[in-house]
């Protein structure tokens, strides 16, 4: 198997039934009877539940000194405070992804940043879900003017903020005390990224077929 035969691919399955077992604030949560096919031909029909998700978007912020902006945010479902990068839900629909990461940034960071490139996509809990997040990587960063700056509320209101230098947040990451996943991959993918020569960046408007189709912008 050569390295082009690794990519993965998208192969839907016939859709037999479908029912929203529950429609939350965000997301919902569905269940579908799905035909996998048998090896012999015949229908393979199976029950499959998931959550359904609009899709997010993270950035991985690095200022001139290579120092990464983390943010501290209570996540209730796992009782724990975690270090993120600035985060947020792609639900507005029909929004552009780089322009609701850069809204986002603003909105989280009170920056703005000139240069904006693709790190990484992945599927946050594939069995479960079908969110898609989008990294990318935020450079040559200026402060939202004063008379621009969002007023946050709720949980964003106070949130900390730390500037770790790369090197170290990739040390916290696989010493095991940064688990939050765009964290962990976003970190991890800018450090790779670094030591190609940032080579492997993609241009901040490239395809991101990973999301379903009706929420492509």
């Amino acid at each position: 198997m050569t390295q082009l035969d690794v990519v993965d691919e998208l192969a839907p399955r016939p859709i037999i039934a479908r029912e929203v077992l529950y429609e939350g604030m965000i997301w919902d949560f569905v269940a579908e009877d799905v035909d996998l096919g048998g090896e012999d031909g015949q229908p393979l029909v199976v029950r499959r539940e998931y959550l359904e998700h609009p899709g997010a978007v993270a950035m991985i912020v690095l200022d001139d000194d290579d120092r990464v902006l983390l943010q501290r945010q209570y996540r209730h479902p796992v009782r724990r405070e975690l270090w993120e990068p600035p985060a947020g839900l792609l639900d507005i629909r029909g929004e552009n992804a780089l322009v609701a990461a850069a809204r986002e940034l603003a909105e989280e960071a009170d920056l703005i940043a000139s240069r904006w490139d693709v790190l990484v996509d992945f599927y946050t809990s594939p069995g479960g879900s079908d969110e898609a997040l989008r990294i990318y990587l935020a450079r040559g960063l200026t402060d939202v003017a004063d008379g621009d700056l969002f007023e946050r509320e709720h949980e964003e209101r106070d949130m900390p903020s730390r500037w770790v230098p790369l090197t170290e947040a990739v040390e916290l990451v696989l010493g095991g005390a940064i688990h939050n996943p765009s964290a962990a991959v976003g970190i991890l993918a800018a450090a790779a990224a670094r030591s190609a020569g940032w080579a492997s960046l993609r241009p901040a408007d490239a395809p991101w077929p990973e999301r379903r189709p009706a929420d492509q912008a």
